[in-house]
């Protein structure tokens, strides 16, 4: 068999295209080890009325979690689908869990331990993958 590594590829006349065009394949794939996480957080939350079982003493919350577990697991298959474009949208996945965290107080009336301790978890939970999220896209977007 002959031999056909002919040294560097610095001298090829299309490097530059071709580092262009690896760079574009790889781009934002870097947040896809966080796209399995938050879905499942997404659909944790979703579930969570269920799950803690507070639909009869809390029904304001359960619209809430059903809603805000729906948006979550949106933005992680938006993670999974197109990464590049939904850089942006890892804030907002900080803010859902803050908006989580006090989210017993303003939108339930009177919670109990349980339902406050659930929505403190997933709301720490969302805080924690945004920011690993927004961490990871902010350290490969590439600086002008």
């Amino acid at each position: 068999m002959a031999n056909l590594h002919r040294g560097d590829i610095a001298s090829h006349p299309d490097v530059s295209e071709m580092r262009d065009r690896y760079a574009r394949m790889l781009g934002g794939r870097d947040v896809a080890l966080v796209d399995g996480p938050v879905f499942l957080l997404g659909l944790y939350c979703a579930a969570s009325p269920w799950i803690v079982h507070y639909t009869a003493s809390q029904p304001a919350l359960v619209t809430h979690n059903l809603i805000l577990g729906v948006a979550i697991g949106l933005l992680a298959l938006g993670f999974s689908r197109a990464p590049e474009r939904m850089y942006g949208l890892s804030w907002a996945m900080c803010a859902m869990g803050i908006w989580m965290i006090i989210a017993p107080w303003i939108v339930g009336s009177s919670p109990d331990t349980g339902v406050v301790v659930n929505n403190i978890v997933i709301g720490a939970l969302a805080l924690v993958l945004g920011l690993i999220c927004a961490g990871t896209a902010a350290k490969s977007t590439p600086r002008p």
